[in-house]
């Protein structure tokens, strides 16, 4: 019997019925995982390293809320790549859990108890993905340090056995203290240009930590909040790949640490090719979101997917998020009411009494701090919307970028195949699907 009575209890496995219409991921075998090294090693790709573990050189990027958890964190680990699980309010995959907070609203105990049903639901999914993997690949956890739970969700990450932990909307430079008593747990920023990544690094060394791996994402190019400071920015040219990376291997270089912090490039790409451009200029890897969210095993609903795949470039905005940030979507019906709204709902912004959702997801919330200039929504909100398939209140984030199977579903196998290998899989044969209705 679970119980949800002390906020500080730690979580505990357990893994009743998950929310019905979740991805569905049937264990890889070892021998398609051993296949899929095979043919990046064939193929002129390097693999690497991460945890002591050979790996493909493609990552799964962690997207909320509920998108990426177990069932294709699990799969990707399964498969020789990185899965990444999303930690926030994964208790929405939970009916049980929801059935106990999601009626939550003024009781004084309202945040504590939602808090702990999100670190108990992060701690199945991080089970529910290891069960998947059978040890192969690794496992990681994305928190996002904008979150006001980001220090919980990154112990619980810890303590549930997570692989990695990959921390990106803000400069991680906390993370090796509260990962200190976790030596083994790879370490890894998410990052947006070199003056980022030299910060981050001259940091942790003087705490006695370098980081694992780091993600160089590019904000013109990647999905959800991006690492800009305003829209104007996600063109500037100090986030192109091409500058970025030499920068940082220069840096490297003269810092004493070649070859010791492998780069993973994220945003915009879609083929071998992609990896092959990249990994010629000194990264080790590429960072995939939407094209996994589109995936059978992908976590959300499927009416979800078919947004994301059916997405036509001129349907791809960017606008600030509530939490400050620049963010990129697809323009579905809510969102595309909302731009039309936002100066109206930013002349009457002001402080909450309390949080829409009762925990306070995010440390600074444009909408409950009442701040004008930033996102007047809840995100949490809509962003459950957008998981359960709601296509006309959920908000849809999703790269840039062509996908590599246009608007097909497909097995993340097929994807990584597609990957490392340039295999595309023959067509399928679909029946008609509604059309996604975009403004």
């Amino acid at each position: 019997m679970e119980h949800l009575d002390t906020p500080d209890a730690p979580a505990t496995a357990a893994h009743p019925p998950a929310a019905a219409g979740r991805g569905h991921a049937t264990p890889p075998s070892a021998a398609q995982a051993a296949e899929l090294l095979a043919l990046a090693r064939s193929g002129g790709l390097r693999t690497w390293q991460l945890g002591g573990r050979e790996l493909i050189p493609v990552v799964q990027g962690g997207m909320g809320v509920g998108v990426s958890a177990g069932s294709l964190a699990g799969t990707v680990a399964g498969l020789g790549g990185v899965g990444t699980v999303s930690s926030v309010d994964l208790r929405r995959l939970h009916p049980d859990l929801m059935a106990q907070t999601g009626h939550l609203d003024k009781e004084p105990d309202a945040k504590a108890l939602i808090d702990a049903a999100n670190l108990l639901a992060l701690d199945r999914e991080i089970q529910r993905a290891r069960g998947i993997a059978q040890g192969r690949g690794l496992v990681a956890v994305n928190v996002m340090k904008a979150l006001s739970a980001y220090e919980a969700y990154v112990r619980q990450a810890l303590q549930s056995g997570a692989d990695a932990v990959v921390v990106g909307a803000g400069l991680p430079l906390d993370l090796p203290e509260i990962a200190k008593d976790h030596p083994k747990t790879a370490l890894i920023p998410i990052l947006s240009d070199a003056r980022g990544v030299q910060l981050v690094v001259r940091k942790w060394e003087k705490k006695g930590r370098l980081p694992d791996a780091i993600v160089i994402e590019h904000p013109r190019l990647a999905g959800g909040h991006l690492g800009a400071a305003k829209v104007a920015d996600l063109q500037d040219t100090r986030f192109d790949f091409e500058n970025v990376l030499p920068q940082v291997m220069e840096f490297f270089k003269t810092a004493g640490l070649e070859g010791q912090i492998p780069l993973i490039v994220a945003g915009g790409v879609s083929s071998r090719d992609d990896i092959l451009r990249w990994q010629g200029l000194g990264a080790s890897a590429v960072q995939m979101g939407t094209a996994f969210a589109v995936t059978t095993e992908c976590d959300a609903a499927l009416a979800f997917k078919r947004v994301l795949a059916e997405a036509r470039p001129e349907d791809i905005v960017e606008f600030i998020s509530v939490a400050g940030l620049p963010a990129r979507a697809v323009r579905t019906p809510w969102l595309d009411k909302y731009i039309r709204i936002e100066p109206k709902l930013q002349a009457v912004a002001h402080p909450k009494t309390k949080c829409n959702m009762s925990f306070d997801c995010l440390a600074h919330c444009g909408l409950r701090d009442g701040v004008v200039g930033i996102g007047q929504f809840c995100i949490d909100q809509q962003l459950g919307h957008a998981m359960e398939g709601d296509t006309q209140k959920g908000l849809f984030f999703r790269g840039a970028g062509t996908l590599p199977f246009g608007s097909e579903i497909r097995p993340v196998q097929d994807l990584l195949k597609w990957m490392v290998a340039g295999v595309r899989p023959p067509a399928l044969v679909q029946e008609p699907a509604p059309s996604v209705q975009h403004p």
